[in-house]
């Protein structure tokens, strides 16, 4: 992989474009999934300086920068009125102020409404700057075994009621592996429906990546779901279910 040079600020030429006011920033910055000290040296830096820490958890923000001797002003970002929010933040970043957002874990936009501030930072010419960091998407597909040529991400999946299956359907049709992320207390709910629907179907369940007890379980709905009843109950859940064999045919069960 082709790796750009390490940037100390800000491109002067991105500034010039895009400001037609003086104003300030909107940082992106991604914190760790579960070990308070898979953070870049960058992050914390610009964690550091910013004005303004726009996060999904305050409370987790709050003790990742304690973790990290630093102290900045916090201000919640969801998971209501979030436009209001968009808003005042906005407001803020055109007074001059810089803001970065944060999601509780991972990168911020992923599957969190992050995006709604970003698009509006650029529809008023406010620069965006990305601090990329760890992914649980990223991570559990590394460390799942299935190839990563080509991946899906579908995002959060809630414990499955009949009219809400149709979100299995399209996984189960792609040749590509599909990572899903799951609450844990779900997670036996979605397994047994995979397991009815494609017994088959080859999955890996990542859990509490990066924390003392990571484990990555591998196999088929029904013996992961065996495995899992064995542990502890994880903290973070992420679901990677293998691609279809093309060519090959599979026993569906009924959804």
């Amino acid at each position: 992989m082709r790796r750009e040079q390490s940037q100390q600020s800000e491109p002067v030429e991105y500034n010039a474009r895009l400001r037609r006011k003086p104003g300030g920033s909107l940082y992106l910055i991604g914190v760790p999934i579960g070990h308070p000290d898979d953070i870049t040296l960058r992050a914390l830096d610009r964690l550091g300086r910013v004005d303004i820490v726009a996060t999904e958890d305050p409370r987790a923000t709050e003790a990742l920068l304690r973790h990290h001797h630093l102290a900045t002003r916090l201000t919640s970002y969801g998971p209501t009125k979030i436009k209001e929010k968009v808003a005042v933040l906005i407001d803020r970043l055109q007074q001059g102020a810089s803001v970065a957002l944060l999601s509780d874990c991972g990168s911020p936009v992923i599957s969190d409404p992050g995006s709604l501030l970003v698009a509006a930072a650029h529809k008023h010419s406010i620069p965006v700057f990305s601090i990329p960091g760890p992914s649980a998407v990223t991570a559990a597909i590394a460390a799942s075994g299935f190839s990563a040529e080509a991946f899906y991400f579908y995002g959060n999946i809630t414990a499955p009621t009949r009219p809400g299956k149709n979100w299995l359907a399209p996984i189960l049709a792609r040749a590509e592996p599909t990572i899903v992320f799951c609450q844990t207390k779900s997670c036996l709910a979605i397994l047994a429906t995979i397991a009815k629907t494609a017994p088959r179907r080859r999955i890996a369940l990542a859990c509490d990546l990066t924390l003392q007890g990571e484990t990555v379980f591998k196999g088929t709905a029904r013996h992961v779901s065996t495995l899992l009843k064995r542990i502890q109950p994880p903290q973070a859940v992420t679901i990677i279910v293998g691609g279809r064999k093309l060519g090959a045919a599979e026993k569906m069960g009924t959804p």
